[in-house]
């Protein structure tokens, strides 16, 4: 594609004797460009030894006359020209045109720092062509190159609004400004617990963004609320047990898109055991909970579901099996991520090492629960499927049994050690037998590893 040159086009004839009287006339063409962005204005001069010449834009235009002038819409053409002699003999000659548009497309939103998608097609559909992404500064955000039917694809990082372009052999698309959405987090100065210091300290990325609006809530009540800068140190009291629900918001100015992010922060009694009762128990059963750790009912009560999934939890994790809670528990919990399961599908496994048992629907974890396994290391290791299930109560004290290999099963019991301590069978607790219970139906799959 040549931009803004004359094109020159000269047909050359040869001679034949036994034709001479009726040679077609010869044609020379130039025109003013024959590429850029549309519409494109174009002016078309034949010369030779015609008496007339006839155009034929490509575009369903015509027009009469040594020097036409046209604009072409977006395209690609093939202009015509027929040059006519004196005595009617005929020849034509043509010339490619190529009138370029962009067009440009984006959702306009991409958090900070992520990446922001931008997709637009060239007319005419060339493939291969270079494109270039600019930004409103004038800088070359990133380039790419069309693919089937002119499309293109590109990505580029953004952290600040900018307006971006198209550019394509002197074709500029539409303008797409894209607005960040900022990053907002928390931290906090301070352990927790109740009597010490705590301090929130919110942050947003970047700090162009603006203020952070801060509320904190205790019980459903605000008892804080304000704008505050990134870094800010905000006073939160810690002189009883509480538990508050945080919310970080941006207001969207500036070219930056709405940001809200949620949180909580627990002050509690280091110590908690069965018999403890009031908010810090409350959290920490809304903690475990949250990773998916059985319990029989979240509530403020330290009973002994709570007491099972505490043990869960210190299994997990590596500390003594106490079924107490102390400051090292509550910082693990209050950092941990839900535990992942070994085996994709739904299937129940049984960690012999761990000494807890997984149900797990997807390949996801969904219950997790303390078991107790053969005291001499008996239980079974491997893939099994449960082939009978006997509902209620054995004679020997086995609950809602689901027999997986010969007499080895799953099974409530009413004592349940936090060390390997049964006859080989895998012990769960049984107020959580019947839930288990509903999870492993006949054919199921039991991974013991």
């Amino acid at each position: 594609m040549i931009v803004g040159a004359a094109i020159v086009v000269a047909l050359v004839l040869a001679f034949s004797p036994a034709a001479a009287a009726a040679t077609p006339p010869t044609i020379r063409v130039s025109a003013t460009t024959a590429s850029g962005p549309a519409p494109l204005r174009v002016v078309f001069t034949a010369t030779g030894d015609g008496v007339s010449y006839h155009w034929d834009f490509g575009d369903g235009s015509s027009a009469e006359g040594a020097s036409v002038e046209h604009v072409y819409g977006a395209g690609a053409f093939t202009a015509r020209v027929t040059a006519t002699g004196a005595g009617g003999e005929t020849s034509t000659t043509s010339l490619r045109v190529l009138s370029l548009a962009v067009t440009l497309k984006s959702r306009g939103i991409a958090a900070y720092g992520q990446h922001l998608r931008f997709t637009g097609r060239l007319v005419p559909a060339i493939r291969g062509t270079r494109v270039s992404l600019y930004a409103a500064n004038g800088s070359r955000a990133a380039r790419g190159r069309t693919g089937r039917g002119g499309r293109f694809n590109i990505g580029i990082p953004v952290r600040q609004p900018m307006a971006y372009t198209a550019h394509v052999g002197g074709a500029v698309s539409n303008s797409i400004v894209a607005r960040v959405r900022p990053a907002l987090s928390a931290g906090f100065l301070g352990s927790g617990v109740v009597g010490q210091p705590l301090r929130l300290v919110p942050k947003v990325r970047p700090r162009a963004a603006g203020p952070v609006k801060v509320e904190v809530r205790r019980r459903g009540r605000l008892i804080a609320a304000g704008e505050f800068a990134s870094g800010a140190r905000i006073r939160l009291p810690s002189s009883r047990a509480a538990e508050y629900r945080i919310t970080l918001s941006t207001s969207g100015a500036g070219g930056y898109a709405r940001s809200r992010v949620s949180l909580r922060k627990v002050v509690f009694r280091p110590r908690l055991a069965v018999g403890s009762r009031g908010p810090s128990v409350l959290a920490l059963n809304e903690a475990l909970h949250h990773l998916h750790i059985a319990l029989g009912s979240i509530d403020a009560s330290f009973g002994l579901d709570t007491r099972d999934a505490v043990v869960a939890f210190q299994k997990l994790h590596g500390l003594p099996r106490t079924g107490s809670v102390d400051a090292r528990f509550w910082r693990l919990l209050l950092m941990a991520a839900a535990p992942r399961a070994r085996y994709s599908g739904d299937h129940i496994e049984v960690s012999k090492a761990l000494q807890v048992l997984f149900v797990v629907r997807a390949g996801r974890v969904v219950l997790v629960s303390h078991v107790s396994t053969g005291a001499t290391g008996n239980t079974p290791v491997g893939r099994w499927h449960v082939y009978s299930k006997v509902p209620g109560w054995l004679p020997d004290g086995m609950f809602d049994s689901s027999f997986f290999l010969r007499g080895f099963a799953i099974h409530g019991y009413p004592t349940v050690p936090f060390y390997p301590g049964s006859h080989g069978c895998v012990r769960v607790p049984l107020w959580l037998a019947p839930r288990i219970y509903s999870y492993d139906p006949p054919g199921s799959t039991i991974y013991i590893y």
